[in-house]
C-alpha cells in the first residue's frame, strides 16, 4: 500500500532530482507539493517545482508557501543552484496554475483527511511545516511522520557548524524538532556519502528518456564544484531522503536526542546531536548515521527508468 506524502521542497537541482524519484515510485501517493523560499526565492523555487512536477507527468496541487524564514531575511544558495535555481537546466513551462490554498491550509487538510497516516517529506527549509504546526495546534497529533533532508551530527556544509536547510530557518528547525512529531533527520552524516560516481552518470544518458537524460545533466552540472570540496562524486543530499522513504532499508538510523541552536555566533543552525546521551533527555528523532551507497544508486537507476517504459 502506497504512503500518503506532501512533498515540501525548495527547487533546487537535488530537490529536481528527489521529485523525479517521488513521481516514479509506486511506493508513494503523492497528495501535494507545497514549496518554501531556500536554494532561490519563493518566486524561482516555486517556478521550479511547477515546471518540474509538470516534466514528471505528476498530477497533485503545487501551493507556494513561504518567501522568507519566521524571524530572519532570507539566505539563498544561488552560488551552489545558480540564478534560476536550476542553473543550466530548462524545462517546459507548466500548462497548470498553482493551488489557490496555501502550505499550512493543504497539510492541515490532508492530515485530516489520511486520518493520521499523512507523511511529509521536508526538502528545504522548515518554514511551512513550523507555519502549519503554530496555525494548527492540533496538527501534531494529525502528521504520521516527518522526514527532513537536514542537520547534521557534526560537521556543517554552509557554515563550519550548521546545514543550509537548518541554518535558513533555525527558529522553524526548532518548532519542529520539538513538535512531538515523528521524525526522522537525514542529514549530512548519510548525504554526503550518497553519491553518484562519474562513471555512474553516463548511464542516466544511457536509460534513453528524457527525465533520465536530465538527471545526467543535472549530476555533470554538479560535479565540477562539488570536487572544489573533495568529494569524488556527486552528494544526493534530497534525492537520498526520498530514497530513504521509497525503500527505508537504505538507510540506518539511531534514536537521538537533537536541539537546535538559534542564537550561536559561529553556531546558529546547528543540530545538536546528543550522540552520547549526555543530557538524559529522551529521544526525538532517528538520525541516518549509515547507508548503503550502492543500492541507493540501484534504487535511482530503476526509478528513472520507469520514465521511459
Amino acid at each position: 500500500m502506497s504512503i500518503p506524502v506532501i512533498i515540501d521542497c525548495d527547487p533546487g537541482l537535488d530537490d529536481a532530482v528527489a521529485l523525479f524519484m517521488a513521481f516514479a515510485s509506486d511506493e508513494l501517493d503523492i497528495k501535494a507539493v507545497t514549496v518554501v523560499a531556500g536554494n532561490q526565492t519563493i518566486d524561482k523555487t516555486s517556478k521550479n517545482a511547477r515546471d518540474l512536477v509538470a516534466f514528471a507527468g505528476g498530477k497533485c496541487r503545487v501551493s507556494v508557501g513561504a518567501s522568507k524564514p519566521l524571524l530572519r531575511e532570507l539566505s539563498t544558495a544561488e552560488f551552489v543552484h545558480g540564478d534560476t535555481g536550476l542553473k543550466n537546466i530548462v524545462l517546459p513551462r507548466a500548462d497548470f496554475d498553482f493551488s489557490k490554498e496555501k502550505p499550512h491550509e493543504i497539510i492541515y487538510e490532508e492530515a485530516l483527511k489520511n486520518e493520521g497516516k499523512i507523511h511529509i517529506i521536508a526538502l528545504g527549509p522548515l518554514t511551512n511545516i513550523a507555519a502549519a504546526l503554530l496555525l494548527h495546534p492540533d496538527l501534531k497529533e494529525k502528521i504520521g511522520h516527518i522526514t527532513l533532508m537536514g542537520g547534521s551530527c557534526y560537521l556543517g556544509n554552509h557554515t563550519p557548524a550548521a546545514e543550509f536547510n537548518i541554518f535558513v530557518d533555525p527558529e522553524a528547525a526548532k518548532i519542529v524538532f520539538e513538535s512531538g512529531i515523528d521524525l526522522t533527520m537525514v542529514g549530512l552524516d548519510v548525504t554526503n556519502r550518497a553519491m553518484v560516481f562519474e562513471d555512474e552518470i553516463e548511464e542516466f544518458f544511457n536509460l534513453g528518456n528524457r527525465v533520465s537524460r536530465t538527471v545526467g545533466e543535472i549530476l555533470l552540472s554538479s560535479l565540477d564544484f562539488v570536487r572544489e570540496f573533495g568529494f569524488e562524486g556527486v552528494p544526493m543530499h534530497d534525492p537520498f531522503a526520498m530514497a530513504s522513504v521509497i525503500e527505508p532499508d537504505l538507510m540506518e538510523t539511531k534514536q537521538y536526542h537533537v536541539d537546535v541552536e538559534t542564537r550561536g555566533v559561529h553556531t546558529s543552525g546547528k543540530t545538536v546531536v546528543d550522540v552520547y546521551n549526555v543530557r538524559g533527555l529522551r529521544p526525538n528523532a532517528s538520525v541516518g548515521v549509515d547507508l548503503s551507497r550502492e543500492g541507493f544508486v540501484r534504487l535511482l537507476k530503476r526509478l528513472m527508468k520507469k520514465y521511459g517504459e
